[in-house]
């Protein structure tokens, strides 16, 4: 089976991975769009979840290929069960993702009420109660959906191996990762969810194409030539970069952080999130998140605007006759710098009602002040200067990236109904 994409060219889908595509929970994503609401101000960007899967089991192919070009493997048997395992995973690491994407993600259930049974208890102990991620319905998909079956029937791995690759807070039963004495769950991991997957890879050339922004315009083949494999004294392996990939990585790096801040963080996205919150936050919300996996499958975007049209609340019509509060005041800064509280004061003062909307860009989870950065393994570096042995170094001290770019970029707007906007204007002038 072959798949044209206007990016990657043919993809082709190969043996059982047919099957997968196949299922109705990838067929699913055909439903959800990619960016939620930002095809309101930007109009081509109505590509789908299906698409970028595609893309990131196509690139997830090329970085396998790249990064072991040197091989670690037992026999060509090993090397292909992981580089297969590698695919399937980026193909399915978005199957959890609710209708318009990650807008809906805040009015979904908690972790515990999913009772996703492959994760690993202590891991997920201090977020049980907390609601859960698309990540976490991913997971319930590849393990307790049907989904499963059909991948322990086409492959030499189980559905449980997959999330292992999506999720580090998934149990591994047995020793499938492991050969040749090397542990290479970490590294192959890392090409689905790190610093440098091909998840991003994927999405932002992909956004920056349908949106019409060209901040997303990478060097992603020079990157994943680049890709190698470094073994820990752990006996795990991770993901390294040749050195000559660095400055291409920071490019990287910095046109993630404008898409962000001038695409996803868009006003005119933002202010239907915050209608659809007040929606979800009234009397008249009807609408809820299964826990059941089965039922999670039919909803998609198509399901969660049929839902909205049938409710007769403001926000809610707002949303669908495209009627969203206007812009009022806008700051960028750091969290001191655009703090709105006073002018959101003042308006409730004098009965206007008003939306208020925070975004928060991060370059990256090392540049995350010490207390905020996740907990994500390591990446190196590999520099092979001429007449001098490889020298091999984690990644945030092989670039100063990281450094530059440590404070978090904050956003703050109001919004006000269009009734009140010349009111708010003259009030917020003074």
């Amino acid at each position: 089976m072959e798949v044209r994409d206007p990016l990657h060219g043919a993809i082709q889908v190969l043996g059982g991975e047919e099957a997968v595509v196949d299922h109705p929970f990838v067929q699913r994503l055909r439903g959800i769009k990619q960016m939620g609401f930002s095809e309101l101000p930007f109009p081509g960007a109505v590509h789908t979840r299906y698409a970028h899967s595609l893309g990131a089991m196509e690139l997830a192919g090329r970085a396998f290929d790249s990064a072991f070009r040197q091989e670690p493997f037992s026999s060509p048997v090993a090397r292909a069960r992981f580089r297969q395992v590698v695919r399937v995973g980026a193909l399915c690491h978005d199957l959890g993702h609710a209708p318009f994407s990650h807008c809906t993600e805040f009015a979904m259930p908690t972790l515990r009420a999913l009772g996703v049974e492959a994760y690993t208890p202590g891991e997920v102990a201090s977020r049980l109660d907390h609601t859960a991620s698309h990540e976490d319905y991913t997971i319930l998909v590849l393990t307790r959906s049907d989904l499963a079956a059909v991948i322990a029937r086409e492959f030499p791995f189980t559905g449980q191996h997959v999330a292992a690759l999506v999720s580090q807070e998934v149990a591994v039963p047995d020793d499938f990762f492991i050969d040749n004495g090397r542990d290479f769950r970490r590294v192959l991991s890392q090409l689905i969810s790190s610093e440098l997957d091909v998840d991003r890879l994927d999405y932002l050339v992909r956004d920056s194409y349908y949106s019409g922004a060209r901040y997303g315009q990478i060097d992603a083949n020079w990157l994943l030539s680049n890709l190698e494999w470094h073994e820990g004294d752990d006996g795990d392996v991770s993901l390294a970069l040749d050195g000559r990939g660095v400055y291409a990585f920071d490019d990287f790096m910095i046109a993630r952080y404008h898409m962000f801040m001038s695409v996803y963080f868009h006003h005119k996205s933002v202010v239907f999130e915050e209608l659809l919150k007040r929606h979800f936050a009234s009397s008249s919300r009807r609408w809820t998140f299964p826990a059941d996996v089965e039922a999670y499958l039919p909803l998609d975007d198509v399901a969660m605007h049929a839902y909205l049209r049938n409710c007769t609340d403001e926000w809610a019509q707002r949303i669908v006759h495209r009627r969203p509060f206007r812009r009022v005041l806008e700051k960028h800064g750091s969290a001191p710098e655009v703090n709105l509280s006073g002018a959101q004061s003042r308006l409730l003062a004098e009965g206007i009602d008003c939306l208020w909307a925070g975004s928060i860009g991060e370059l990256s989870r090392y540049s995350a002040m010490g207390k905020k950065r996740e907990r994500a393994p390591r990446i190196y570096v590999v520099d092979r200067s001429p007449g001098q042995r490889a020298r091999v170094a984690p990644l945030e001290e092989s670039t100063k990236i990281f450094g530059r770019y440590q404070e978090a970029r904050h956003i703050t707007r109001l919004y006000v109904s269009e009734a009140d906007e010349s009111r708010a204007r003259a009030l917020l002038a003074d």
